[in-house]
């Protein structure tokens, strides 16, 4: 079984995937981590020293290499991963499950706000101007992620509780 959770950022994609894994005794795979390990190089660095339309280009070469190559896995996806190019079509045909973690803005910004300096996207706006530009980039961005064959309301649910409902789904 392959299962892909898509969702914006710190909507919980890799703490709830690495739980997941270790309940179904799957391998899991971060897909930011995992070519940061291929290239060597930080996503940040990448994006420096070749700009995003290089690292869209990787990131979809990556996320095809790992859906292709594992039999049963869980994927945790960058938020932007299913915006660009094919990467959710590409999602929708090879993955078993695909899972949106659905927050709401105000939760997306209240953990956004805590771990800003570990995001690089959001590093430099101020706390008062979250709300608006988070908003207005899970407007660009939900029409992707509803396209999941699931929508799970996260909203209110601590890890274990999102983990249990994908059980549920799958």
């Amino acid at each position: 079984m392959k299962i892909v959770l898509v969702g914006y950022m710190a909507s919980g994609k890799s703490t709830v995937g690495r739980l997941l894994a270790s309940h179904l005794q799957m391998e899991f795979i971060d897909l930011d981590d995992y070519i940061e390990a291929n290239q060597k190089k930080s996503i940040k660095n990448i994006f420096s020293e070749k700009g995003e339309i290089f690292f869209r280009k990787l990131e979809h070469q990556m996320l095809k290499e790992v859906l292709e190559k594992e039999e049963s896995i869980i994927i945790s996806t960058g938020g932007g991963t299913p915006c660009y190019g094919t990467n959710m079509a590409t999602i929708l045909e090879q993955a078993d499950a695909s899972i949106y973690l659905d927050l709401s803005i105000p939760n997306l910004v209240n953990r956004i706000s805590k771990e800003k300096v570990n995001r690089p996207l959001v590093k430099n706006i101020p706390d008062s101007e979250l709300p608006e530009f988070i908003g207005k980039h899970l407007f660009e961005r939900r029409p992707y992620y509803l396209q999941s064959k699931h929508i799970l309301d996260c909203n209110g649910k601590d890890v274990e509780t999102v983990v249990d409902k994908i059980k549920e789904l799958l």
